[in-house]
């Protein structure tokens, strides 16, 4: 019989009761494991594991295995794990107790020993035939794995921490109690490594689940006598505990087109053809499938997904989705739209989350939300205080945050960031590649990532294929070469070879649909007749004008004289919309300060006219203005009679905004299309269901204009602050593509794909007749980063699925372990700033006037949930090399928040307040100043 004296959970519980006994917390891990088996997993994900087990027509069999993986996953701490707390190891029985000295000679982690000293477990339960050693090495390393790393099974431990006979007896009783509970399981004939990373993500939630301080309190005041009894109940309490954490699952009740999305008139050619078409398309397969989607800005795209993803989650057995996006404005935006359009279906219980790094600050989230429930994780009881590991403690209660789930929901919607961390060398990627294989997968702007990313994105595409999961990629502007390599990633992941694929293609038509199975690698694509009948409804002449400029000089072709003399109909009678898209903070800032001179002298905030949008803002200002720039330019109005809204890059993506005419400095081409989908967005739903308020275009909008203001047309050179944003290569490409636009006019749709291949696309040739030339050098600098970022892609992405044999493959960079040590975008170190005030009186605040003193930290080193909210909501992301030259002194954040998660990683600007003013900060080499209108300025 197990001795309960050796101890599971001790630290956060009742200190007058003994601890908690470590064969009930394995019991509690194991009933949690076959509940999420049986109502947590989709159909799809039960169905990878059992096949990865060999146990295709046994699934019982499959769930029981489950069960047990979970069973043992501490059975490590059966060792010298015992002796970290002083008060669990006062307990331990005598014959335990006598081996301190011995077992506490040196320290290894509960997580390791288990995997070193499970073999001889599983030997004893009959898991140690020569067929049956691979599975239980296997085995070995998901109990090893538990923490969100795999270890080295060959890296050990010292014996004396494993302890005597006595302690190797324990180990066997803890293993033989929970294997008979569980019926007895026997060995499955295999165990493949993509099957074990899910069964490892299954482990680690189960275990956090069952670890709740609530919950293990309640336990401990009331152990049922009988082991058998104890495992009854803890059945009994699994659902509840999910359901408590939010991760319950529901059953839409789907609705008709329109009354699902909230959407006026009939469902478009393109999500006509989804829903009359898709489902023959995928047929009888049982492997997953990609879906991509190709059309033009403001065709309907999302609610296109969504369509999809009904037939393809029914078809291949997934519950819900993931729905990821390139940026948190977008992110924000449509989880908003998914959060209405799972009201109108009956899924206001259905979990719904939304996933990016500062998720928590968006205004649907209330402070209740954000507080912690404890998780009592033993991360970090084997090592010494400010170690590594000890950092762990905190990140079960980041996963389980309140009502809200994030990658685990059943629905989510994120920054694609969050996804991919899922084949990153980090902590419980195994943990992210379960939350993602149990649902459809979403990837909305596919073309906006650049080559780094688009590796990233290929290695995670190559394991939902093995999974089976069905992936749906929409795109406005993306080049056939990257969809090509994306489908052939997944369906490597599907088990077709790449000899053969590199002998196909699969071209997607535009606008359009290519579905490819995964099973048989069958490409299918929209009927002709709807293609065409979407590109006659959605097709308009766009009439593209490339205006000369000069940059930072005067005369008639200075780019903001050029700007004026464009917006001058927008300040007539018929005032009209106006976009203007400018490529650097810094060129918005100056624009719009321009603009608002020239045409109303009232500010944003003031209701002037003149709108500013950028990413410079404080979080809350810039959340607060894209609602406003998204209502004022939206489809339902009410619409102004005169706006012109300034922006850079954040109004390129999933922003549904229609102006009369968009100016755009010269960008990428595929970028341009992008920013041209902002103008007359709407044209032919207003037509067909009346414009907002009544009121039509104005007269000088005669058809959809895009300007672009080009410097090198005129024989000049970009700003050199454009080369940290965009490639010399590609924005000479563009110019010059532009120029050679037959009349001036592009044919939407039918004219964008070429286009975006002309600049885009995979073409290798390039005149060398003069190999020496700017031209040249930018071809080469081009390609050559493109190549450095896929190849850094893939020496930090995890191995494809099928290419996995240790489990320690998927962290195989020493030292790499937390989240925040791998990038998912090159170049994307940032810090965030917060902006104080400080006053004469000494008074440090965080608004201007002085009413919010800088919160800190109570008696007991807590910061108040709605505090901390309070800081990070004003907190604005730059560029981690802004403050590099800066004395770390002057920018560090107060002391009494040091010890908290968020707030300690702060860089604050202490701004001087003088006359009611705040004075700009000397920061290395520049200034950088809060402007309440325009943002951070940094000179």
């Amino acid at each position: 019989m197990p001795d309960e004296s050796v101890w599971g959970k001790s630290r956060g519980l009742d200190p007058a009761a003994a601890p908690y006994p470590l064969i009930r917390h394995l019991l509690d891990a194991a009933a949690m494991a076959l509940h999420l088996w049986d109502v947590f997993l989709s159909e799809n994900q039960r169905v990878r594991i059992a096949e990865g087990m060999g146990l295709a027509g046994d699934m019982g069999r499959a769930r029981a295995v489950v069960g047990l993986c979970a069973g043992l996953h501490d059975v490590g701490k059966v060792s010298g794990f015992q002796f970290c707390s002083r008060r669990g190891s006062q307990y331990l029985s005598a014959e335990l107790g006598r081996d301190r000295l011995k077992m506490c000679a040196e320290r290894f982690g509960h997580d390791v020993a288990g995997a070193q000293s499970v073999a001889a477990v599983l030997a004893g339960l009959g898991f140690a035939g020569d067929g049956e050693l691979r599975v239980a090495e296997r085995l070995a390393e998901i109990i090893g794995g538990h923490h969100g790393r795999f270890h080295r099974l060959e890296d050990g431990v010292a014996a004396g921490f494993l302890g005597g006979a006595a302690w190797s007896r324990q180990r066997m009783a803890h293993a033989a109690a929970v294997h008979g509970l569980l019926g007895a399981p026997q060995t499955p004939g295999m165990f493949k490594a993509p099957a074990a990373v899910l069964v490892t993500g299954l482990v680690i939630l189960a275990d956090w689940l069952v670890s709740q301080e609530d919950y293990l309190r309640e336990r401990q005041r009331r152990l049922e006598p009988a082991l058998a009894d104890h495992f009854q109940r803890s059945k009994r309490d699994a659902p509840h505990l999910l359901a408590e954490a939010g991760l319950a699952r529901v059953r839409l009740q789907r609705k008709e087109f329109a009354q699902a999305y909230g959407i006026q008139g009939e469902p478009n050619p393109l999500q006509r053809s989804v829903m009359e078409e898709l489902r023959q398309a995928v047929g009888e397969g049982r492997h997953g499938g990609l879906f991509l989607v190709t059309a033009a800005p403001g065709d309907g795209k999302s609610e296109t997904a969504l369509e999809a993803e009904r037939i393809l989650s029914e078809a291949f057995g997934t519950q819900g989705y993931a729905f990821l996006l390139p940026t948190m404005a977008t992110s924000d935006q449509m989880h908003e739209r998914i959060a209405q359009a799972l009201l109108r279906q009956s899924g206001e219980d259905a979990g719904l989350t939304l996933v990016h790094s500062m998720a928590w600050l968006n205004s649907a989230h209330a402070d209740e939300d954000l507080i912690a429930r404890s998780v009592l994780t033993c991360d970090g009881d084997e090592v010494g205080q400010g170690s590594g590991r000890a950092e762990a403690d905190m990140r079960p209660q980041r996963w389980l945050r309140g009502p809200k789930r994030p990658l685990l929901a059943q629905f989510a919607v994120g920054t694609i960031d969050q996804a991919l961390m899922a084949v990153l060398p980090v902590r419980h990627n195994a943990l992210r590649l379960l939350a993602l294989s149990g649902k459809t997968f979403i990837v909305d702007e596919a073309h906006a990532y650049d080559p780094y990313m688009q590796v990233l994105l290929g290695r995670l595409l190559n394991w939902l294929g093995a999974y089976g999961v069905p992936v749906v990629l929409l795109s406005a502007t993306l080049p056939a070469s990257v969809s090509d390599r994306l489908i052939k990633e997944y369906l490597q992941g599907a088990g077709h070879g790449t000899r053969a694929l590199s002998k196909q293609t699969f071209p997607a038509p535009y606008p359009g649909w290519l579905y490819v199975d995964g099973e048989s690698g069958r490409a299918t694509e929209i009927s002709p007749p709807r293609r065409q009948e979407q590109a006659r409804a959605r097709g308009m002449e766009l009439e593209v004008v490339v205006e000369p400029v000069v940059h930072g000089g005067g005369g008639a072709r200075a780019r903001l004289a050029v700007i004026e003399r464009l917006l001058k109909p927008v300040s007539g009678k018929d005032g009209g919309t106006a976009l203007v898209v400018c490529n650097t903070v810094g060129d918005a800032q100056e624009t719009y300060l321009k603009l608002r001179e020239r045409f109303d002298k009232r500010s944003h905030e003031q209701g002037g006219s003149v709108q500013l949008l950028h990413a410079r803002f404080p979080g809350d200002v810039r959340e607060a203005r894209t609602r406003e720039v998204t209502q004022g330019l939206g489809r339902k109005g009410p619409r102004p009679l005169r706006r012109i809204v300034v922006a850079t890059q954040v109004v390129e993506q999933s922003l549904d905004l229609d102006a009369d005419i968009v100016i755009s400095d010269l960008a990428p081409l595929s970028l341009l299309l992008q920013r041209a989908g902002r103008c007359w967005r709407h044209e032919n739903h207003w037509a067909r269901h009346g414009y907002p308020d009544g009121r039509g275009r104005p007269a000088w909008a005669s058809g959809p204009r895009l300007v672009v203001l080009d410097p090198i047309a005129g024989g000049g050179k970009t700003p050199p602050q454009w080369g940290e944003v965009y490639s010399e290569h590609l924005l000479s490409t563009t110019s010059r593509t532009l120029a050679g636009i037959e009349g001036g006019t592009v044919s939407i749709p039918s004219g964008v794909q070429d286009l975006v291949e002309a600049v885009h696309g995979d073409n290798e040739e390039f005149d060398w007749n003069t190999p020496g030339s700017s031209e040249a050098k930018a071809w080469t600098a081009h390609k050559g980063k493109d190549m450095a970022e896929r190849s850094m892609a893939g020496l930090l992405a995890v191995p494809r699925a099928r290419s996995v044999s240790a489990l320690h493959d998927l962290h195989h960079l020493p030292g790499e372990e937390d989240e925040w040590e791998v990038s998912t975008r090159l170049g994307a170190d940032s810090v965030r700033l917060l902006c104080a005030y400080v006053h004469e009186d000494g008074r440090v605040t965080l608004d201007l006037e002085g009413e919010h003193l800088l919160p800190q930290a109570t008696a007991d080193d807590t910061m108040p949930v709605p505090a901390v909210r309070e800081v990070m909501r004003r907190t604005i992301p730059v560029r981690g090399d802004w403050l590099k030259d800066a004395d770390l002194d002057s920018i560090a954040p107060p002391k009494s928040w040091t010890q908290h998660p968020m707030l300690a990683d702060l860089r604050v600007l202490y701004q001087p307040v003088q006359g009611g003013s705040a004075q700009a900060v000397k920061v290395g080499g520049k200034t950088l100043r809060l402007d309440k209108d325009c943002g951070l300025v940094r000179r």
